[in-house]
């Protein structure tokens, strides 16, 4: 097996990397953090360089928490709670999560959508063995139980009647 180089940077060296980053995409705070540990950047420094990153508004939690949570809605199908989850694994702060979350309404349409499409794809023996299934898959991309479990019971009732 091949090792890769690490090649150290200096801080000026990880800022400017890191802004022509951030200038690309949406990064956090968090992001930043394991870049320059990757980049084996002084620990003294890495403060430093995040601080300027925030300080020239290349890196905004909160603008990232927004982003990310409309692009996992909308693009991945994902719940509040798997939302939730991403947002802490990327350093966001608890306070911006939850406002951000909180800006969500939630929409049961998008999760009926899903379930709708999942139903027509799964194979069950029975009804039970149905509503399990669908109910796994919805819970897996981060759905509350209980908009799960409303829109499990309206696919039933409503598509018993379409089956071949």
């Amino acid at each position: 097996m091949q090792e890769r180089m690490v090649r150290e940077k200096t801080p000026e060296q990880a800022l400017n990397a890191l802004m022509r980053l951030c200038a690309k995409s949406e990064h956090s705070t968090g992001d930043a953090m394991r870049l320059m540990n990757r980049w084996h950047v002084a620990q003294e420094n890495r403060h430093e360089v995040l601080d300027k990153l925030i300080k020239l508004k290349f890196i905004d939690n909160r603008r990232f928490a927004e982003t990310y949570t409309r692009d996992k809605l909308r693009f991945q199908g994902w719940g509040k709670r798997k939302i939730r989850s991403g947002l802490m694994g990327k350093g966001v702060e608890r306070e911006i999560i939850e406002a951000v979350l909180a800006e969500v309404e939630s929409d049961d349409s998008q999760l009926m959508r899903l379930l709708a499409a999942k139903k027509r794809t799964v194979k069950a023996a029975d009804e039970y063995q149905m509503k399990m299934k669908l109910m796994r898959f919805a819970l897996g991309r981060g759905f509350e139980y209980e908009a799960v479990a409303d829109c499990i019971e309206k696919i039933m009732n409503n598509e018993d009647t379409d089956e071949d």
